[in-house]
C-alpha cells in the first residue's frame, strides 16, 4: 500500500513538473515569436522602401497625408504632405527635418528630431517594452492589399495605452496601428494605399520642386542637449517602466528664448516635458489638464516662477505622474 501510495505521489508529481514544462515552453515561444514580430516591425522603416497614403482618426476628425520613404548607403529620406486642410510638407533625412508651410511662407528647420512617424512607431532595440507591455498574437487580415499579421501589445497596468497593430506579413512594415485604451480606440493610422519594396526616384524627395520664393521666412528650431552631469531639472519618482531620454534647451515656435525640454519614454509612449519662465504680461493656461486631440493628454503647473507643460501619448493620471516629477534642483 505504502509502494502504491509512493507511485501514485511520482506520477502526480511528474504530471505536474511535465505540465509546468510544457506551459513554459509555450511562453518562451510566445515571447521569442512576439520579439521576432516586434523585430520587422522596428527595422521595416530603416530596411525598405515604400510610398503611399495613410489616414489618421481621432475623435471624429480624419486627415489623410501622403509619405514617400526611400533608404539608401546615406539612410533614410522622407517626404509626408498632408492632404486636408492647410498644407505642410515635411522633409526629412534621418534625424534633420524641414517643413515648409506654403499658406504662411515659412519653413522650419530642426536639426534633431525625436519624435517618431507612422509608420516607423518602434524604438530599437525592443527588449524593454515587455517590461510595461505583453505581447499578444492574433489573426491574419488583409490591410490596404497586403496580408498582414495582427499583433497586439497590452500594457501591464493602467499608465499607458495599448497597441494593435497590423503588420505586412513580408516586409514587416506596419500598415494601420490602433492605440487603445481597454476596448476603446482612441486614434488610429492605416495605409489607404501603399506600395512597397519599389525604387523610387530621387526627385519625388527633392525640396527643389517646391516653389519657395525671397520672401519666405527660415526659421531655425536650435537645440543644445545636455550632459549628464549638465541637468538643470531633477526627476522625483516617476510612473514605472518610464526613463528620461534627453534633456536640452532649445526655441519652440511661437516663444522668443530657448525653454528647458525634457523627453522620456516607456520605449513605446513618449512624454516631452518643457519648462519655462512664467510671462505676466502675456496670458498663460491656468495649471490644469487640457484635452487634444487622440492619445495625446496635457498637465500644467506652476514651480518657482515657471511654468512646466507636460505632453504626451498616455493617460491622464502617467501625465500628472510626469508632471509633478520635476523638481528643481537643490
Amino acid at each position: 500500500m505504502k509502494k502504491r501510495f509512493l507511485s501514485v505521489t511520482l506520477l502526480v508529481t511528474l504530471f505536474v513538473i511535465q505540465a509546468v514544462y510544457a506551459e513554459d515552453l509555450v511562453r518562451k515561444k510566445s515571447d521569442h515569436d512576439g520579439y521576432e514580430w516586434l523585430e520587422k516591425i522596428s527595422i521595416a522603416p530603416r530596411h525598405h522602401n515604400f510610398q503611399g497614403t495613410f489616414v489618421y482618426y481621432a475623435d471624429g476628425h480624419i486627415e489623410s497625408s501622403r509619405i514617400i520613404h526611400k533608404v539608401d548607403e546615406a539612410g533614410e529620406h522622407e517626404r509626408i504632405e498632408t492632404l486636408d486642410g492647410l498644407t505642410r510638407i515635411v522633409y526629412r533625412t534621418n534625424d534633420a527635418l524641414k517643413c515648409y508651410l506654403p499658406e504662411s511662407k515659412k519653413v522650419y528647420i530642426e536639426e534633431r528630431w525625436f519624435r517618431k512617424f507612422f509608420p516607423d512607431l518602434l524604438p530599437q532595440p525592443i527588449e524593454r517594452i515587455y517590461e510595461n507591455y505583453t505581447y499578444e498574437k492574433s489573426i491574419l487580415e488583409r490591410v490596404a492589399g497586403y496580408k498582414s499579421q495582427v499583433v497586439k501589445l497590452v500594457p501591464r497596468d493602467n499608465l499607458r495605452y495599448g497597441y494593435k497593430m497590423w503588420v505586412d506579413v513580408d516586409s514587416g512594415l506596419l500598415l494601420k496601428v490602433a492605440v487603445v485604451d481597454k476596448d476603446t480606440v482612441i486614434e488610429q493610422f492605416a495605409f489607404a494605399a501603399v506600395e512597397i519594396g519599389q525604387e523610387i526616384d530621387d526627385r519625388l524627395l527633392n525640396t527643389s520642386s517646391l516653389s519657395v520664393s525671397d520672401d519666405w521666412k527660415t526659421i531655425k528650431l536650435s537645440t543644445f542637449a545636455f550632459g549628464d552631469d549638465e541637468p538643470v531639472w531633477r526627476l522625483g519618482k516617476l510612473p514605472a517602466g518610464f526613463k528620461k531620454i534627453t534633456e536640452m534647451k532649445r526655441n519652440l515656435v511661437g516663444k522668443s528664448g530657448l525653454i528647458d525640454h525634457i523627453v522620456l519614454s516607456d520605449e513605446l509612449a513618449s512624454v516631452s516635458v518643457f519648462i519655462e519662465p512664467l510671462d505676466n504680461e502675456a496670458a498663460s493656461p491656468l495649471p490644469g489638464f487640457y484635452s487634444s486631440r487622440g492619445a495625446i493628454n496635457i498637465y500644467v503647473r506652476e514651480l518657482e516662477n515657471k511654468k512646466i507643460t507636460a505632453v504626451g501619448e498616455v493617460p491622464l493620471n502617467t501625465i500628472k505622474l510626469i508632471g509633478d516629477a520635476v523638481l528643481l534642483r537643490p
